[in-house]
Protein backbone atom coordinates (compact mmCIF):
# COMPACT_ATOMS: atom_id res chain seq x y z
CA UNK A 1 0.00 0.00 0.00
CA UNK A 2 1.76 3.22 -1.54
CA UNK A 3 0.46 5.48 1.64
CA UNK A 4 4.03 4.47 3.67
CA UNK A 5 5.65 6.55 0.36
CA UNK A 6 3.74 10.09 0.32
CA UNK A 7 6.67 11.72 -0.70
CA UNK A 8 7.50 9.31 -3.56
CA UNK A 9 6.83 10.09 -7.18
CA UNK A 10 5.02 6.79 -8.80
CA UNK A 11 8.58 6.16 -10.75
CA UNK A 12 10.52 6.59 -7.12
CA UNK A 13 7.71 4.24 -5.46
CA UNK A 14 7.93 1.13 -8.42
CA UNK A 15 11.70 1.50 -7.88
CA UNK A 16 10.86 0.95 -4.06
CA UNK A 17 8.64 -1.86 -4.15
CA UNK A 18 10.78 -3.57 -6.16
CA UNK A 19 13.25 -3.16 -3.74
CA UNK A 20 10.81 -4.38 -1.32
CA UNK A 21 10.80 -7.57 -3.06
CA UNK A 22 6.75 -7.06 -3.54
CA UNK A 23 4.89 -8.11 -6.60
CA UNK A 24 2.14 -5.38 -6.47
CA UNK A 25 1.30 -2.00 -5.20
CA UNK A 26 -2.51 -0.67 -4.31
CA UNK A 27 -2.23 2.73 -5.41
CA UNK A 28 -2.99 5.66 -2.73
CA UNK A 29 -5.20 8.19 -4.79
CA UNK A 30 -7.01 10.27 -1.94
CA UNK A 31 -8.23 13.71 -2.82
CA UNK A 32 -5.58 16.59 -2.91
CA UNK A 33 -8.48 18.94 -1.26
CA UNK A 34 -9.45 16.06 1.13
CA UNK A 35 -9.48 17.15 4.73
CA UNK A 36 -8.09 13.65 6.17
CA UNK A 37 -4.45 14.00 7.43
CA UNK A 38 -3.39 11.06 8.37
CA UNK A 39 -1.71 8.26 5.86
CA UNK A 40 -2.78 9.89 2.39
CA UNK A 41 -0.61 9.70 -0.72
CA UNK A 42 -2.23 10.90 -3.96
CA UNK A 43 -0.06 8.67 -6.68
CA UNK A 44 -2.45 8.98 -9.63
CA UNK A 45 -3.36 12.02 -11.46
CA UNK A 46 -7.68 11.30 -11.04
CA UNK A 47 -8.63 14.37 -12.95
CA UNK A 48 -6.42 13.77 -16.49
CA UNK A 49 -6.95 9.90 -16.31
CA UNK A 50 -7.82 8.76 -19.81
CA UNK A 51 -7.56 5.63 -21.60
CA UNK A 52 -4.37 6.27 -22.55
CA UNK A 53 -3.07 7.16 -19.48
CA UNK A 54 -4.25 3.67 -18.90
CA UNK A 55 -2.36 1.72 -21.29
CA UNK A 56 0.85 3.52 -20.44
CA UNK A 57 0.59 2.93 -16.57
CA UNK A 58 -0.43 -1.25 -17.57
CA UNK A 59 3.05 -1.08 -19.77
CA UNK A 60 5.60 0.17 -17.13
CA UNK A 61 3.35 -1.84 -14.46
CA UNK A 62 4.49 -4.82 -16.61
CA UNK A 63 7.89 -3.69 -17.41
CA UNK A 64 8.51 -3.73 -13.67
CA UNK A 65 6.84 -7.06 -12.97
CA UNK A 66 4.23 -5.69 -10.81
CA UNK A 67 0.43 -5.42 -10.41
CA UNK A 68 -2.01 -2.76 -9.20
CA UNK A 69 -5.23 -1.55 -7.51
CA UNK A 70 -6.32 1.64 -6.33
CA UNK A 71 -8.20 2.92 -3.48
CA UNK A 72 -9.05 6.43 -1.79
CA UNK A 73 -10.35 6.09 1.99
CA UNK A 74 -12.72 8.93 3.53
CA UNK A 75 -16.58 9.25 5.27
CA UNK A 76 -18.88 8.25 2.49
CA UNK A 77 -21.69 8.38 4.25
CA UNK A 78 -20.88 11.44 7.20
CA UNK A 79 -19.49 14.17 8.45
CA UNK A 80 -19.87 17.88 6.71
CA UNK A 81 -22.67 17.54 3.69
CA UNK A 82 -20.24 18.77 1.00
CA UNK A 83 -17.70 16.92 1.88
CA UNK A 84 -19.60 14.08 1.67
CA UNK A 85 -20.22 14.37 -2.02
CA UNK A 86 -16.86 15.34 -2.56
CA UNK A 87 -15.84 11.75 -1.42
CA UNK A 88 -18.25 10.17 -3.12
CA UNK A 89 -17.64 11.30 -6.32
CA UNK A 90 -14.15 10.91 -6.53
CA UNK A 91 -15.22 7.03 -5.22
CA UNK A 92 -16.96 7.23 -8.55
CA UNK A 93 -13.50 8.39 -10.85
CA UNK A 94 -11.51 5.72 -9.38
CA UNK A 95 -14.49 3.09 -10.31
CA UNK A 96 -13.39 4.55 -13.47
CA UNK A 97 -10.16 4.22 -13.40
CA UNK A 98 -10.26 0.69 -12.17
CA UNK A 99 -12.14 0.67 -15.25
CA UNK A 100 -9.85 1.78 -17.56
CA UNK A 101 -7.03 -0.48 -15.86
CA UNK A 102 -9.33 -3.56 -16.86
CA UNK A 103 -10.96 -3.85 -13.68
CA UNK A 104 -11.99 -7.47 -12.29
CA UNK A 105 -10.25 -8.91 -15.34
CA UNK A 106 -7.09 -7.43 -14.28
CA UNK A 107 -7.78 -7.82 -10.65
CA UNK A 108 -7.94 -4.29 -10.32
CA UNK A 109 -10.05 -3.01 -7.48
CA UNK A 110 -11.14 -0.23 -5.74
CA UNK A 111 -10.39 0.32 -2.10
CA UNK A 112 -12.54 2.82 0.04
CA UNK A 113 -14.05 3.39 3.87
CA UNK A 114 -17.77 3.90 4.24
CA UNK A 115 -17.51 5.59 6.79
CA UNK A 116 -19.95 6.73 9.83
CA UNK A 117 -22.91 9.42 9.93
CA UNK A 118 -22.71 10.03 13.58
CA UNK A 119 -25.99 12.53 13.40
CA UNK A 120 -27.74 9.66 12.71
CA UNK A 121 -25.75 7.75 15.19
CA UNK A 122 -27.13 9.58 17.90
CA UNK A 123 -30.64 9.14 17.41
CA UNK A 124 -32.84 5.76 18.63
CA UNK A 125 -31.74 2.87 16.61
CA UNK A 126 -28.92 4.87 15.35
CA UNK A 127 -26.76 2.11 13.91
CA UNK A 128 -29.87 0.51 11.60
CA UNK A 129 -30.23 4.36 10.44
CA UNK A 130 -26.37 4.17 9.25
CA UNK A 131 -27.28 0.97 7.72
CA UNK A 132 -29.99 2.62 5.80
CA UNK A 133 -28.35 5.29 4.72
CA UNK A 134 -25.20 3.33 3.67
CA UNK A 135 -27.93 1.47 1.54
CA UNK A 136 -29.09 4.83 -0.08
CA UNK A 137 -25.57 5.93 -1.04
CA UNK A 138 -23.75 3.03 -1.79
CA UNK A 139 -26.70 0.72 -3.81
CA UNK A 140 -26.12 2.88 -6.85
CA UNK A 141 -22.37 2.88 -6.57
CA UNK A 142 -21.98 -0.66 -6.48
CA UNK A 143 -24.41 -0.87 -9.51
CA UNK A 144 -22.49 1.23 -11.53
CA UNK A 145 -19.04 -0.55 -10.64
CA UNK A 146 -20.60 -3.80 -11.61
CA UNK A 147 -21.98 -2.54 -14.67
CA UNK A 148 -18.20 -1.75 -15.38
CA UNK A 149 -16.91 -4.74 -14.24
CA UNK A 150 -15.15 -3.02 -10.99
CA UNK A 151 -15.52 -4.83 -7.41
CA UNK A 152 -15.36 -2.32 -4.10
CA UNK A 153 -13.26 -3.26 -1.10
CA UNK A 154 -14.22 -2.06 2.40
CA UNK A 155 -11.64 -1.80 5.05
CA UNK A 156 -12.43 -2.64 8.38
CA UNK A 157 -10.53 -0.39 10.11
CA UNK A 158 -13.32 1.30 13.25
CA UNK A 159 -11.28 4.58 12.05
CA UNK A 160 -10.52 4.96 16.16
CA UNK A 161 -9.16 8.55 15.72
CA UNK A 162 -10.93 10.09 13.00
CA UNK A 163 -12.29 12.13 15.44
CA UNK A 164 -11.17 14.29 18.36
CA UNK A 165 -10.58 11.99 21.58
CA UNK A 166 -13.04 14.67 23.25
CA UNK A 167 -15.18 12.14 21.51
CA UNK A 168 -16.89 9.68 23.41
CA UNK A 169 -17.23 7.05 20.60
CA UNK A 170 -14.68 5.19 18.59
CA UNK A 171 -16.39 3.99 15.85
CA UNK A 172 -16.23 5.69 12.63
CA UNK A 173 -16.49 3.43 9.87
CA UNK A 174 -19.36 1.09 9.36
CA UNK A 175 -17.64 -2.05 8.41
CA UNK A 176 -15.48 -2.04 11.66
CA UNK A 177 -17.20 -5.14 12.73
CA UNK A 178 -18.08 -8.03 11.13
CA UNK A 179 -21.61 -8.05 11.67
CA UNK A 180 -22.19 -5.15 9.82
CA UNK A 181 -20.19 -6.38 6.85
CA UNK A 182 -22.73 -9.45 6.98
CA UNK A 183 -25.62 -6.92 7.12
CA UNK A 184 -24.15 -4.65 4.51
CA UNK A 185 -23.94 -7.70 1.96
CA UNK A 186 -27.56 -9.01 2.49
CA UNK A 187 -28.62 -5.06 2.09
CA UNK A 188 -26.65 -5.48 -1.17
CA UNK A 189 -26.25 -8.94 -2.65
CA UNK A 190 -24.07 -7.64 -5.40
CA UNK A 191 -20.68 -9.41 -5.72
CA UNK A 192 -19.32 -6.26 -6.74
CA UNK A 193 -18.30 -5.30 -3.26
CA UNK A 194 -16.58 -6.90 -1.10
CA UNK A 195 -13.46 -6.24 1.65
CA UNK A 196 -9.96 -5.67 1.99
CA UNK A 197 -9.64 -7.77 5.50
CA UNK A 198 -7.30 -6.57 8.36
CA UNK A 199 -6.78 -8.19 11.07
CA UNK A 200 -4.96 -6.05 13.63
CA UNK A 201 -8.12 -4.33 13.98
CA UNK A 202 -9.58 -6.89 15.38
CA UNK A 203 -6.74 -7.69 17.93
CA UNK A 204 -7.37 -4.42 19.75
CA UNK A 205 -11.42 -5.50 19.66
CA UNK A 206 -9.85 -8.52 21.59
CA UNK A 207 -11.63 -10.47 18.80
CA UNK A 208 -9.57 -13.61 17.42
CA UNK A 209 -9.14 -12.81 13.55
CA UNK A 210 -8.30 -16.18 12.75
CA UNK A 211 -12.25 -16.68 14.60
CA UNK A 212 -13.42 -13.72 12.34
CA UNK A 213 -11.80 -15.47 9.19
CA UNK A 214 -13.99 -18.99 10.01
CA UNK A 215 -17.36 -17.10 9.85
CA UNK A 216 -16.77 -14.97 6.94
CA UNK A 217 -18.09 -15.04 3.33
CA UNK A 218 -14.74 -16.10 2.27
CA UNK A 219 -15.63 -14.72 -1.12
CA UNK A 220 -15.84 -11.65 0.03
CA UNK A 221 -12.28 -11.19 1.00
CA UNK A 222 -9.90 -10.06 -2.11
CA UNK A 223 -7.47 -8.52 -0.07
CA UNK A 224 -5.59 -9.41 3.43
CA UNK A 225 -3.75 -6.01 4.54
CA UNK A 226 -0.74 -7.80 6.65
CA UNK A 227 -0.45 -4.92 9.47
CA UNK A 228 0.03 -5.60 13.10
CA UNK A 229 -1.27 -5.03 16.35
CA UNK A 230 0.95 -5.06 20.31
CA UNK A 231 -1.90 -4.86 22.60
CA UNK A 232 -0.29 -2.88 25.56
CA UNK A 233 -0.31 -3.67 29.55
CA UNK A 234 -0.80 -0.37 30.46
CA UNK A 235 -1.88 1.36 33.63
CA UNK A 236 -4.01 2.56 31.52
CA UNK A 237 -5.75 -0.39 30.39
CA UNK A 238 -6.86 -1.02 33.68
CA UNK A 239 -7.81 2.28 34.55
CA UNK A 240 -10.49 2.47 31.74
CA UNK A 241 -10.78 -0.98 30.94
CA UNK A 242 -10.46 -3.03 27.39
CA UNK A 243 -13.78 -2.51 26.45
CA UNK A 244 -14.45 1.17 25.69
CA UNK A 245 -12.03 4.11 24.89
CA UNK A 246 -9.93 5.93 26.92
CA UNK A 247 -12.01 9.71 27.75
CA UNK A 248 -10.49 12.85 27.40
CA UNK A 249 -11.39 14.57 30.95
CA UNK A 250 -9.69 17.73 32.49
CA UNK A 251 -6.31 17.28 32.73
CA UNK A 252 -5.72 19.24 36.18
CA UNK A 253 -8.39 16.97 37.53
CA UNK A 254 -6.71 14.24 35.85
CA UNK A 255 -3.61 14.51 36.72
CA UNK A 256 -4.99 15.20 40.55
CA UNK A 257 -7.12 12.02 40.35
CA UNK A 258 -3.65 9.98 38.82
CA UNK A 259 -5.48 8.92 35.99
CA UNK A 260 -4.17 8.53 32.14
CA UNK A 261 -5.99 10.72 29.53
CA UNK A 262 -5.14 10.67 25.22
CA UNK A 263 -2.26 11.56 24.46
CA UNK A 264 -3.65 12.12 20.96
CA UNK A 265 -6.62 11.08 18.91
CA UNK A 266 -5.56 8.00 18.03
CA UNK A 267 -4.56 6.79 21.60
CA UNK A 268 -7.59 5.85 22.84
CA UNK A 269 -7.60 1.85 22.81
CA UNK A 270 -3.78 0.78 24.63
CA UNK A 271 -1.87 -0.29 21.46
CA UNK A 272 0.70 -0.33 19.43
CA UNK A 273 0.79 -0.67 15.40
CA UNK A 274 3.40 -2.66 14.18
CA UNK A 275 4.29 -4.63 11.29
CA UNK A 276 4.91 -8.60 11.72
CA UNK A 277 8.55 -9.42 12.56
CA UNK A 278 9.73 -6.11 12.59
CA UNK A 279 10.66 -4.82 16.16
CA UNK A 280 9.13 -7.41 18.65
CA UNK A 281 6.21 -10.12 18.74
CA UNK A 282 2.56 -8.76 18.60
CA UNK A 283 -0.67 -10.08 19.79
CA UNK A 284 -1.61 -12.42 17.71
CA UNK A 285 -0.72 -16.01 15.69
CA UNK A 286 0.01 -15.23 12.06
CA UNK A 287 0.46 -18.45 10.84
CA UNK A 288 -2.59 -20.19 12.02
CA UNK A 289 -4.73 -16.99 10.14
CA UNK A 290 -2.77 -17.32 7.30
CA UNK A 291 -3.16 -21.01 7.08
CA UNK A 292 -6.77 -20.62 7.88
CA UNK A 293 -6.94 -18.23 4.70
CA UNK A 294 -4.92 -21.12 2.68
CA UNK A 295 -7.33 -23.96 4.22
CA UNK A 296 -10.91 -22.04 3.03
CA UNK A 297 -9.23 -21.33 -0.32
CA UNK A 298 -8.42 -17.20 -0.36
CA UNK A 299 -5.92 -17.15 -3.13
CA UNK A 300 -5.68 -12.96 -3.44
CA UNK A 301 -2.71 -10.57 -2.50
CA UNK A 302 -1.14 -10.00 1.00
CA UNK A 303 -1.06 -6.23 1.11
CA UNK A 304 1.75 -4.41 3.72
CA UNK A 305 -0.09 -1.85 5.09
CA UNK A 306 3.28 0.28 6.87
CA UNK A 307 1.80 2.71 9.58
CA UNK A 308 3.87 0.74 12.26
CA UNK A 309 5.76 3.54 14.81
CA UNK A 310 9.07 1.63 14.91
CA UNK A 311 8.87 2.28 10.35
CA UNK A 312 6.69 4.27 9.21
CA UNK A 313 6.20 6.90 12.15
CA UNK A 314 10.12 7.69 11.64
CA UNK A 315 10.01 9.10 9.20
CA UNK A 316 13.65 7.34 8.14
CA UNK A 317 13.08 5.95 4.24
CA UNK A 318 15.44 3.41 5.07
CA UNK A 319 13.77 2.02 7.77
CA UNK A 320 10.72 2.14 6.15
CA UNK A 321 11.77 -0.08 3.82
CA UNK A 322 13.32 -2.50 6.25
CA UNK A 323 9.92 -2.87 7.73
CA UNK A 324 8.39 -3.40 4.14
CA UNK A 325 11.34 -5.97 3.59
CA UNK A 326 10.80 -7.40 7.24
CA UNK A 327 7.13 -8.05 6.75
CA UNK A 328 7.53 -9.54 3.40
CA UNK A 329 10.11 -11.98 4.53
CA UNK A 330 8.45 -12.67 7.55
CA UNK A 331 5.21 -14.04 5.35
CA UNK A 332 7.81 -15.83 2.71
CA UNK A 333 7.58 -19.52 4.34
CA UNK A 334 3.55 -19.00 4.65
CA UNK A 335 2.92 -18.02 1.33
CA UNK A 336 5.50 -19.14 -1.49
CA UNK A 337 7.30 -22.31 -2.68
CA UNK A 338 10.97 -23.11 -1.46
CA UNK A 339 13.65 -22.75 -4.44
CA UNK A 340 16.74 -25.14 -3.76
CA UNK A 341 19.16 -22.64 -4.32
CA UNK A 342 16.89 -19.26 -3.95
CA UNK A 343 14.67 -20.43 -1.08
CA UNK A 344 11.37 -18.73 -0.19
CA UNK A 345 10.31 -17.75 -3.54
CA UNK A 346 7.18 -16.54 -5.57
CA UNK A 347 5.75 -17.93 -8.20
CA UNK A 348 6.01 -15.59 -11.24
CA UNK A 349 3.14 -13.73 -11.96
CA UNK A 350 0.45 -13.20 -15.01
CA UNK A 351 1.07 -9.74 -16.75
CA UNK A 352 -1.80 -6.97 -16.98
CA UNK A 353 -3.87 -7.60 -20.66
CA UNK A 354 -4.40 -4.62 -22.21
CA UNK A 355 -8.10 -4.27 -21.89
CA UNK A 356 -8.52 -1.44 -24.31
CA UNK A 357 -11.99 -0.54 -23.43
CA UNK A 358 -13.76 2.51 -24.56
CA UNK A 359 -13.65 5.72 -22.46
CA UNK A 360 -16.71 6.69 -20.24
CA UNK A 361 -17.62 9.93 -18.92
CA UNK A 362 -16.85 11.08 -15.31
CA UNK A 363 -20.37 10.45 -13.33
CA UNK A 364 -20.94 12.60 -10.46
CA UNK A 365 -23.25 10.77 -7.44
CA UNK A 366 -26.40 13.04 -8.32
CA UNK A 367 -26.54 11.25 -12.15
CA UNK A 368 -26.77 7.80 -10.46
CA UNK A 369 -30.17 6.47 -10.32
Amino acid sequence: MSSAFDTLGLPELVKATQSIGAQGIDLCVFRRDGTRQDHVATHLDYDRFTPDTAMQLIDEFNAAGLRLSVGSFENLIGGDPAERIRNQNHLLKLIRIAYLLGGNANDVKVGTFVGYNHELGAEDGGFQKNLDEYKKVFAPIVSYAEDHGVTILYENCPMEGWRPASYTTTYNNLPGVLAARKLMYALIPSKAHGEIYDPSHDVWQHTNPVDVIAQSDISRIHRIHVKATRNLKTRARIDWGGMYPMQLVDAGLAERAGVDVPKSDWDRHHYEAMLPGFGGSDSMDWRAFVDLLSDRGFSGPYEIENEASNSKDTGNPAAIIQGFQTATAFLAPMLWEIDPQKGYQHRDIAPLSQPALPDVPVVTIDRLS
